[in-house]
């Protein structure tokens, strides 16, 4: 989904509660993950890879100017061999050492599993924020700081609730030295929007 297709969605939603509490939750994200990149872990449960979220992260980091919402995907599964880039073999095992200064996104559609409920335990007592993006589940609400879920047959499906997520993270923030304007944003955007896809 794109800008364009964020902003008509917004559009179809104004005066719902749901702008408000993606802007809190995203407001949230933004607080937690502080001043520094590699601080943000994002995973999912072992049946769904936020894949789409990482490259939205990603991409809104890159324009708003914010390198700390580029997420580090854990993956409950890394493929094994040299083919595979660094940034994708980072294996549930980096969940151990998250701690302070670092937040842990959670995002589970379904039942997340016992076994990454239990890492998600280990990260908040290791001092890690986390937040969670789910279906739900009453478990990973217990762990999380902050949650926002869009419940199955709900007006909104989880993936949109990413999108709106992902798109209020790096706006509303205030200006820093250096920061891009708004003019420049759009260009960056026009020219994201005619480049062949990023890596994720």
């Amino acid at each position: 989904m794109d800008a364009v297709r964020v902003a008509l969605l917004r559009e179809v939603l104004a005066g719902t509660e749901w702008l408000q509490a993606t802007r809190r939750f995203a407001g949230s994200l933004r607080a937690s993950v502080g001043p520094r990149a590699g601080g943000l872990l994002l995973v999912g449960s072992e049946a769904y890879e936020p894949w789409h979220l990482a490259a939205h992260l990603d991409d809104e980091a890159a324009w708003s100017g914010l390198p700390e919402l580029s997420p580090t995907l854990v993956r409950h599964r890394v493929p094994e061999g040299t083919a595979v880039p660094a940034h994708l073999a980072v294996g549930l095992g980096r969940l151990e050492r998250a701690g302070r200064g670092e937040t842990l996104l959670v995002v589970a559609p379904g039942d997340p599993g016992s076994g990454l409920l239990e890492r998600v335990n280990d990260a908040r007592r290791g001092g890690a924020t986390v937040l969670a993006l789910d279906g739900g589940g009453a478990e990973l609400h217990a762990l999380a700081h902050d949650a926002l879920s869009a419940p199955e047959g709900g007006e909104l499906d989880l993936d949109t609730l990413q999108h709106l997520v992902s798109a209020a993270a790096g706006e509303n923030s205030l200006p820093r030295p250096g920061r891009r304007r708004f003019q420049d944003r759009l260009a960056r955007l026009a020219e994201h929007l005619a480049a062949p896809p990023a890596h994720w």
